[in-house]
């Protein structure tokens, strides 16, 4: 769990560049589209939607943009088909990495992702090759000095979470990908502030490799990520969150 926290916390500080430059905007409303077309325009009805719409926001989204993605992909205003697809594949040291991307042209997706994966010093595999690595969670973030961690159990526990753990200077709450917004009211209720809250894919077991192979799998995390159709990037890789400065700094 705390390699894909750390890694994330590491992907957010790059956010505010990314938002100005259009990149992110175009990821999110990508997601926005997908999520319509899963599940219905109506976000009080579509968790994916709500949760797509929140991350837009965080972002400082348009709300006119926001409206905008919806439409596009609930067919009342012309544009892109937009597909969802996850590549599977393998990293340095032979580290699992999952890729979620949305895109309009998947032969093109593929195409270029695989050459990604090589450039990295990795290997794009079939489907179902690393997928069972893998859980799908909602996963909340809560700073340490933020309250008690027996009390913090005790409300999450109470709002739908499965597990809390502490991890350097946060707590990561885990639950059920249908109570991600149940948790995150609980939160709200107590006035405990969340540094993030996101659906993810976790490793069920977390693998540890030296120094120059986590910096290989990060580079190729990175590369991965900085890729317009990819909406996230999950590996297996367990690194403590001094770690991740530290290669992200080097």
């Amino acid at each position: 769990m705390a390699g894909h926290s750390h890694w994330a916390t590491i992907k957010r500080q790059k956010s505010a560049a990314d938002a100005r430059k259009g990149q992110l905007f175009s990821k999110l409303a990508r997601a926005i589209q997908v999520a319509v077309r899963q599940g219905g325009p109506d976000p009080a009805t579509n968790p994916k939607l709500r949760y797509a719409i929140e991350k837009a926001k965080e972002v400082g989204m348009p709300k006119d943009t926001i409206e905008r993605a919806i439409k596009k992909g609930s067919g009342e205003v012309e544009g892109e088909a937009i597909e969802e697809v996850t590549y599977e594949g393998y990293g340095p040291g032979g580290v699992a990495i999952l890729v979620e991307c949305a895109t309009d042209n998947r032969n093109r997706t593929t195409s270029e992702i695989r050459k990604l994966f090589e450039k990295g010093g990795g290997k794009m595999g079939a489907a179902g090759a690393v997928a069972w690595l893998f859980e799908r969670k909602g996963l909340i973030v809560v700073p340490c000095d933020a309250i008690d961690e027996d009390r913090l159990l005790e409300i999450v526990l109470e709002g739908g979470a499965d597990d809390l753990k502490r991890t350097g200077s946060k707590y990561e709450i885990t639950c059920d990908p249908s109570a991600l917004s149940q948790v995150q009211t609980s939160l709200k209720q107590h006035q405990i502030p969340v540094l993030s809250a996101e659906l993810v894919q976790l490793p069920k077991s977390p693998v540890d490799v030296d120094h120059e192979t986590a910096k290989r799998v990060l580079k190729l995390m990175d590369m991965l990520d900085e890729h317009d159709d990819v909406q996230n990037v999950y590996s297996n890789i367990n690194i403590t969150e001094e770690e991740a400065l530290a290669l992200a700094q080097s």
